[in-house]
C-alpha cells in the first residue's frame, strides 16, 4: 500500500451518481488519481492510500482505496492562492518560485519588502510592484480563501463564497454554513453537510435538519414531483438526515413559518411545496385564467360567418374535416386559449394546419413552437411553417457570471412575444417552469393554442401540465378520436389505440410497419439487434443505421441502455485507427458516436458552421434528450465536440462530459417528443411500475415507418395490462380551480 498527499489541481471526470472521479493530484509530481469520492472539489487537499497501476490508453495512474481530507500546511496555503488566479500575472509554476524561495515569510516579503520578488526568474521590479498592489487590494479575500481551503474548498467556489457575503463569511460558516446551500449557486446540501461536518455542526443541528428538508423537496423536484405529502416528506427527510422524525417535524413546522415551505391542506391530507414550486403553480393559474377571460369572438352571426369560412377554406385546400375536427378550428378561433388533444393518426396535423390557414388568411402573426429540436423540426416538415423550439421563441440568453446574471429568457412580461397566435406542440413534454416561462411571454389578446398527447409520459421536468389543464376542466379541450383511413392502414397507430385501450394487439408479423420477433434468450436478442440496425433495417424505411433507435424501460440491466450502449458501439461505431477516442471516467467515447445530453444546461454555448468552417449562426443552451453525433475529441485539449439537431456545435471540456451520455439505446422516457424511422424496443422483462401500458404506448408512438420488439410475449401482454404508473405529485389543476371560483366570485 504506498501513500500521497498533495492538493486536486484539475478534476478530469466526475460521476455525479456513484462519485467515481478522475483527477490530478499536485504532490511532489503531478499523478493522474481515480476512485471514488462522496465529494470532491478542485483544490481539495488530500492523503491518498491505493497503489500504482498502468492504464492501457492513458498510462501510469494511482488508484485509491481510501483517502481523508487533510489541513494544508501554510506554504501549501499560500502557493494555491497565488497561482489560483486571483493574483494576475502569476501562475502555479510562478507561485511554487516564490513560495519556495520565502516559505513562510512569502506574504510578508510581498507586503513589505515587495522589490525582493525581483530575486525570482521571470519577475521584473515593475511585475513585483504589480504584485505587491493586487496582494494589497485583495488582503481581506486572501484571507478568506486561505481560511476556506482549510474545509476543502475550492479556490473558485471560495471566491463565490467571499464575494456573497464579504465580512460576514466567519460568521455565516460559524454559525449556519447550511446557508450556503440557499444563498450561492453550485452549493447544495451535500456539499454543506460535508463542510458543516468538517466546522464541527452537529447531526442534530436545527440549521442541518432545515436544509434538509429543503433537499429532499429538491429531489422529488427531479423525480418529477411538485409537491410531496407531508408523511413522505418527513420519512424522506429523516432517512437522509439519520435523524428521528419529530426533529424533522418541528423544523418544517418552522420553514413554514418562515414562508420556504408552503403547507396546503387538501381534505384530512396536508401537502408540502417547496415555496418556489406552490407559486409557480399559482402564477400559471392566474396567467391562464387572464389569458382565457379575453372574448374573441362571440354572437349567432359571428360565428355563422366564422363556419362559412372554414367551409371555403376546406375546399381551397382540398381538406375535409371531420365534425370533431372542424369544432376545434371553430373552438381555436373563438377562445383565447385552446387544447388540442388526440393520439397517434387522428388528425391532429391535419387540424392544425387548417388553423394556420385561417389564421394566415386573416393576415395574423403566428409562432409556432415545440419543447425540443426534433419535435420542432418535425411540425415544420408537417405544416410547412417554421418552428421553434420554445426556449428559441423565448430567447434565451446565457448565465453571465461576472455580471452575476443567471441564464433567462428575453422575452417575459415587460417583453412579451409579438404574435397574434402561438401553437405549441408536444404539450406533455412541457414541465412546469418551461410553462410559466412561455405564460409570462403571452399578453392577453394572444390566442395560445397547445397541442399534445395526454396518453403519453409525463414531462421529464416537475409536474404534469398537460394533464392538469385538461383536469382542471376550465379550458375548451377537443380530443381527436377518430383514426382516420391512411392512419388506419398502419399497425403502428392501430396497436397503439388498442394499447392505450388494453387491447391485445397483433404479435402474428402479418403486418408491414409492426413486428415481434419471440426471443428469450439475452445474447440472441443482442445478435439480432444489430443485424436490424446494421443490415434489414436501413434499406426497409430507406434510413440511415444512425436514425434506427433502441428504445428500452430501464437504465440498468442486461437490457438497460448502460450494457446495451457498450455492445452496439462496438458493432456499429468500431475501433479504428482514424477515429479518437478518449475514456471519460467509466465510458469510452470515439468519434462518430451517437449521444444525448443528459440535462437542461442554459449556458453550454452552441454555434453553426459553415461548409467553410465559417461561423454562421450561434447561441445557448442544451437541453435534456437532445441527440448528437461526436465530431471530434481533442485529447490536447481534453475536449469532445457533438453536433445537435440543425447543425449546432457545441465543445464539452473533459469534465463537462458527464453531460452526455451514449445514445445507440436510449430509456423511452428520453425519446419523448422524438420520431424515428425505426424503433427496436428489447422486451423481455423488469420492474413492474416501468413495465406499464404508458410506457409501451409512448415507445411504440416513436416510430414513423416501424417497430420491431424483440423478446418475450409474456412481457408485452403484462405491459399492456399494467396500468400502474409511478405517482406523480401535482396540484396545477387544483390551484386554477380555487383561482377560477375566485375570478368567478368578483
Amino acid at each position: 500500500m504506498e501513500r500521497l498527499e498533495g492538493y486536486v489541481s484539475h478534476i478530469i471526470y466526475r460521476n455525479a451518481e456513484n462519485g467515481y472521479t478522475v483527477f490530478e493530484l499536485q504532490a511532489e509530481e503531478e499523478v493522474t488519481c481515480v476512485g471514488s469520492f462522496p465529494s470532491l472539489d478542485e483544490g481539495e487537499t488530500l492523503a491518498l492510500s491505493g497503489g500504482f497501476t498502468e492504464h492501457s490508453v492513458y498510462g501510469r495512474q494511482f488508484k485509491v482505496t481510501s483517502w481523508q481530507a487533510v489541513t494544508p500546511e501554510d506554504t501549501l496555503g499560500m502557493e494555491r492562492y497565488l497561482g489560483s488566479g486571483a493574483i494576475r500575472g502569476v501562475g502555479m509554476a510562478l507561485a511554487a518560485r516564490i513560495v519556495r524561495r520565502f516559505g513562510r515569510d512569502t506574504f510578508r516579503i510581498i507586503e513589505e519588502e515587495p522589490e525582493r520578488l525581483a530575486e525570482i526568474r521571470g519577475i521584473s521590479e515593475r511585475k513585483a510592484m504589480d504584485i505587491a498592489v493586487q496582494m494589497e487590494e485583495k488582503r481581506d479575500m486572501r484571507q478568506a480563501m486561505i481560511y476556506l481551503q482549510k474545509y476543502g474548498i475550492s479556490n473558485t467556489l471560495a471566491v463565490r463564497i467571499y464575494e456573497t457575503y464579504q465580512d460576514r463569511l466567519y460568521r455565516v460558516l460559524e454559525e449556519n454554513p447550511y446557508q450556503l446551500a440557499d444563498d450561492i449557486e453550485g452549493i447544495g446540501f451535500k456539499k454543506a453537510d460535508e463542510l458543516a461536518s468538517r466546522l464541527g455542526i452537529l447531526m442534530d443541528s436545527e440549521y442541518r435538519i432545515r436544509c434538509g428538508i429543503q433537499y429532499a423537496l429538491q429531489q422529488a423536484s427531479g423525480e418529477g414531483h411538485i409537491y410531496l405529502p407531508k408523511p413522505v416528506l418527513v420519512r424522506r427527510a429523516a432517512a437522509l438526515l439519520e435523524v428521528g422524525e419529530e426533529a424533522v417535524e418541528d423544523q418544517l413546522s418552522n420553514l413554514t413559518l418562515e414562508r420556504r415551505i408552503v403547507s396546503v391542506r387538501d381534505g384530512d391530507a396536508v401537502n408540502c411545496y417547496a415555496a418556489a414550486f406552490y407559486y409557480a403553480e399559482l402564477s400559471c393559474a392566474r396567467m391562464l385564467l387572464e389569458l382565457s377571460a379575453a372574448v374573441l369572438s362571440g354572437g349567432a352571426e359571428e360565428d355563422a360567418a366564422l363556419c362559412r369560412r372554414l367551409e371555403a377554406l376546406q375546399k381551397e385546400e382540398g381538406i375535409e374535416l371531420d365534425a370533431l375536427q372542424k369544432r376545434a378550428v371553430l373552438e381555436s378561433v373563438r377562445n383565447s386559449l385552446f387544447i388540442l388533444t388526440g393520439g397517434p393518426g387522428t388528425g391532429k396535423t391535419t387540424t392544425i394546419n387548417m388553423m394556420i390557414r385561417y389564421f394566415v388568411s386573416e393576415g395574423l402573426d403566428l409562432f409556432l413552437a415545440a419543447p425540443t429540436g426534433r419535435a420542432a423540426r418535425r411540425m415544420t416538415e408537417a405544416t410547412g411553417y417554421e418552428a421553434r423550439t420554445v426556449h428559441r421563441m423565448l430567447e434565451l440568453s446565457g448565465a453571465a457570471p461576472e455580471e452575476n446574471r443567471r441564464a433567462s429568457f428575453q422575452r417575459n412580461e415587460d417583453n412579451p412575444l409579438e404574435a397574434d397566435v402561438i401553437i405549441v406542440d408536444e404539450m406533455s413534454m412541457v414541465d412546469i417552469y418551461l410553462f410559466q416561462a412561455l405564460l409570462k411571454a403571452v399578453s392577453p389578446g394572444t390566442r395560445l393554442i397547445l397541442v399534445g398527447d395526454d396518453n403519453q409520459l409525463p414531462s421529464v421536468g416537475p409536474g404534469q401540465v398537460l394533464h392538469d389543464l385538461i383536469a382542471s376542466g376550465a379550458f375548451p379541450v377537443v380530443c381527436l378520436e377518430r383514426i382516420f383511413r391512411q392512419a388506419g392502414e398502419s399497425d403502428i397507430v392501430v396497436n397503439a389505440h388498442r394499447i392505450n385501450r388494453g387491447e391485445p394487439i397483433g404479435l402474428d408479423n402479418k403486418s408491414r410497419d409492426f413486428f415481434f420477433l419471440e426471443r428469450s434468450s439475452i445474447p440472441v436478442i443482442y445478435k439480432h439487434m444489430i443485424q436490424l440496425i446494421r443490415e434489414k433495417l436501413p434499406p426497409y424505411v430507406q434510413a440511415d443505421p444512425y436514425e434506427i433507435q433502441v428504445l428500452t424501460p430501464m437504465r440498468r440491466g442486461a437490457l438497460g441502455v448502460e450494457t446495451l450502449n457498450g455492445i452496439l458501439q462496438t458493432y456499429l461505431n468500431p475501433a479504428d485507427p482514424s477515429k479518437k477516442e478518449a475514456r471519460i471516467g467509466e465510458t469510452l467515447f470515439r468519434e462518430g458516436d451517437k449521444v444525448m445530453q443528459t440535462r437542461n444546461d442554459y449556458q453550454l454555448e452552441w454555434e453553426v458552421v459553415s461548409r467553410y468552417g465559417i461561423p454562421v449562426d450561434h447561441g445557448v443552451g442544451v437541453f435534456n434528450g437532445d441527440t448528437g453525433m461526436i465530431k471530434e475529441i481533442d485529447e490536447g485539449a481534453q475536449a469532445v465536440t457533438v453536433e445537435y439537431d440543425e447543425g449546432r456545435r457545441v465543445t464539452y471540456g473533459f469534465s463537462q462530459a458527464e453531460e452526455i451520455e451514449l445514445a445507440y439505446a436510449v430509456t423511452i422516457h428520453k425519446a419523448q417528443g422524438s420520431e424515428y424511422p425505426a424503433v427496436i424496443m428489447p422486451l423481455l422483462g423488469g420492474p413492474r411500475l416501468l413495465m406499464n401500458r404508458n410506457l409501451l404506448y409512448t415507445g411504440v408512438t416513436r416510430a414513423r415507418d416501424c417497430v420491431t420488439i424483440l423478446g418475450s410475449r409474456q412481457a408485452v401482454e403484462e405491459m399492456i395490462a399494467n396500468v400502474s404508473e409511478a405517482k406523480r405529485y401535482s396540484s396545477l389543476d387544483k390551484r386554477i380551480r380555487e383561482l377560477k371560483g375566485e375570478f368567478c366570485s368578483h
